[in-house]
């Protein structure tokens, strides 16, 4: 599985790019429904909590604020610089933790922690300091629990890296998108390399032991030429880990998008080219290719897990701690336990509502059935495995595999004869460009897509 991806048929890439999922969740959030209420959540909290449980926790904390519009941003964001602003919303999140804890069981630990946004380091040092004081004191955490952060180069200086440091954070995520000035300008975001050079100097000097930088490839002016060099320039870095986003065009759902030019984006087929490109680039240069848009070292964590087949997925994309309940804080944000999924209000209004009204902010969610545990458990499989165990699954969940799942196996007959999976009665393996197509082959397994994609385009396509 470690092998460098090279020779990638281009062809073959534009034949399965089409609209899909990118399965950070199973079933995928649009179906999150408002008939699970605050109560319904709260009540989960609570059975979920009974005494004696002792389950790993991870926490998400969403800081919905930037200093700037980003014109290809897809997430849940504010633009102010207004610090009172910031300072009322910090005030409203000690107060939903207030809420949550106490019905945590004590004996439970925090073993992941991520702030994501907007922009976390659109705080100040003051703010970050504050912030985490109160989520440190409010949870129990583990010794060596993996804290990390979405930063923004261009609005921090070093002190906020100090800030973070000590409040325990050791992993982030930096920002850098393109190191091109014309395609940072038809996005809104100047980052000069130089910036984003001395914030990963500082980051290292400071001890963060892992470091992941954001890319994105399909944006307004870039060529395979252009973004050859901005992958080069990120190798010189030598970060633990990149992760190259599709990005994903939808001035459907995201109004602010109208403002990048159609005209501008590469064609299809030079966007292909690109992630041609950038894929052997990176695997070439000795960067493990874990799957969807994510690369790491060898030594890093994510290849040892997938190594290991301890790999895991969630919202904030593959991760090492699997089995551990997501609570996330914050608008926007999504918890995550064994059978549910809920979500927090999506606007500053009703989230303050809600938390004024002495409930908790969920706004929609979902309660899984017996039919999505175990899609879901095959789904995350074989996007992190690379592969899937058909007697396992038969014993897990008590089911005659090619009896439950003869439509998926129908499906994937094209894909196996493409060259992306090899099939037999115990297996399914994905091999060579099926790597690259990980969302089409999760897709053959999706209970509810077809419906989904015949009521509105809801999501990004695939490559």
């Amino acid at each position: 599985m470690g092998r460098p991806l090279s020779n990638i048929d281009v062809a073959l890439l534009k034949k399965y790019d089409r609209p899909g999922p990118r399965y950070t969740s199973y079933p995928t959030a649009p179906l999150f429904q408002p008939a699970f209420t605050a109560t319904d959540f709260a009540e989960e909290i609570r059975a979920t909590n009974a005494p004696g449980t002792n389950a790993d926790l991870s926490l998400y904390f969403h800081f919905p604020f930037c200093d700037t519009l980003c014109y290809f941003c897809g997430c849940t964001m504010l633009v102010t610089r207004d610090r009172n602003r910031i300072d009322e919303y910090l005030r409203y999140l000690k107060r939903e933790m207030a809420s949550v804890a106490p019905l945590i069981a004590p004996d439970r630990q925090v073993t992941q922690l991520h702030w994501g946004g907007g922009t976390p380091t659109h705080l100040t040092p003051d703010q970050i300091r504050d912030i985490a004081s109160t989520i440190r004191s409010s949870f129990r955490f583990a010794p060596d629990a993996e804290c990390s952060v979405e930063i923004d180069p261009r609005e921090l200086d070093r002190a906020h890296l100090e800030a973070l440091s000590a409040a325990g954070f050791n992993r982030m995520s930096m920002g850098v998108q393109d190191f091109e000035h014309e395609v940072q300008a038809a996005v809104n975001r100047i980052q000069p390399a130089s910036v984003s050079r001395q914030v990963y100097d500082w980051a290292r000097e400071l001890g963060f032991s892992s470091i992941n930088i954001d890319l994105m490839y399909g944006l307004p002016h870039q060529t395979l030429a252009s973004f050859e060099r901005t992958i080069r320039g990120v190798l010189t870095y030598g970060p633990d880990r990149i992760a190259v986003f599709n990005y994903a065009h939808v001035p459907w759902l995201k109004p602010h998008q109208k403002l990048i030019q159609q005209a501008d984006l590469p064609s299809p087929e030079e966007k292909l080219d690109i992630l041609k490109m950038t894929i052997e680039l990176l695997t070439s240069s000795g960067y493990e290719y874990i799957g969807m848009d994510h690369f790491a070292r060898p030594d890093d964590e994510l290849a040892r897990a997938r190594e290991e087949r301890t790999l895991y997925r969630n919202f904030q994309g593959y991760s090492t701690k699997a089995g551990a309940d997501l609570y996330g804080f914050g608008m926007s944000s999504i918890s995550h336990f064994t059978n549910i999924y809920a979500q927090n209000t999506k606007t500053l209004s009703e989230y303050y509502k809600a938390l004024d009204a002495g409930t908790l902010a969920t706004h929609v969610g979902y309660r899984m059935t017996d039919d999505d545990h175990i899609r879901k458990y095959v789904i995350i499989r074989l996007m992190c495995d690379l592969e899937l165990d058909i007697p396992a699954v038969e014993k897990r969940f008590g089911i005659v595999f090619d009896d439950y799942f003869a439509a998926a196996r129908a499906a994937l007959i094209p894909l196996e004869e493409d060259g992306l999976i090899e099939s037999s009665p115990s297996r399914i393996t994905v091999i060579g460009p099926g790597r690259l197509l990980l969302r089409n082959i999760a897709m053959c397994f999706d209970a509810y897509l077809e419906r989904m994609s015949k009521e509105r385009p809801i999501f990004s396509r695939t490559v």
